[in-house]
């Protein structure tokens, strides 16, 4: 996949008892500023400002169920009311694994999506999911 450029943005931080806090604009709070959390925050306004999705279709950290278990999808994508994309985001520097890899097919047993995406920031995979199998994406469809 190409390279993301992650749009510029002045993110609110704050520090309360030694921990940094950054604002999260789509669930409206502030959340613990964790290296993962970074990433996180910085893939969601990509996909706002360069790729127009707009705030109302994106959920994070959707709880679902793989059997007995409660977890959570970084990021879910919405359209015409459905599940369409998971993001899967790691923290800089951690490479994007098999076990990257196999966290986010079993999400999308929950979920069927059509679009599954993996990134830590510095790296991005996303492939597209179908009845004959997955096909790598060169870049992440625009918002229409």
């Amino acid at each position: 996949m190409q390279p993301i450029v992650y749009p510029g943005f002045s993110f609110r931080i704050k520090e309360e008892n030694s921990l940094e806090f950054i604002f999260d604009e789509i669930r409206k709070k502030w959340v613990r500023l964790t290296p993962e959390e970074w990433v996180r925050q910085n893939f969601i306004q990509y996909l706002l400002q360069t790729k127009k999705y707009p705030a109302s279709v994106i959920a994070i950290e959707k709880e679902i169920k793989l059997g007995d278990l409660k977890k959570r999808c970084d990021i879910v994508v919405y359209k015409e009311s459905k599940p369409w994309m998971i993001i899967e985001c790691k923290e800089q520097g951690v490479a994007l694994s098999d076990a990257a890899v196999q966290q986010i097919l079993r999400y999308n047993i929950t979920l069927d999506v059509c679009i599954l995406v993996i990134t830590n920031g510095e790296n991005t995979h996303a492939v597209t999911v179908s009845e004959n199998g997955m096909t790598g994406l060169n870049v992440l469809p625009q918002w229409s």
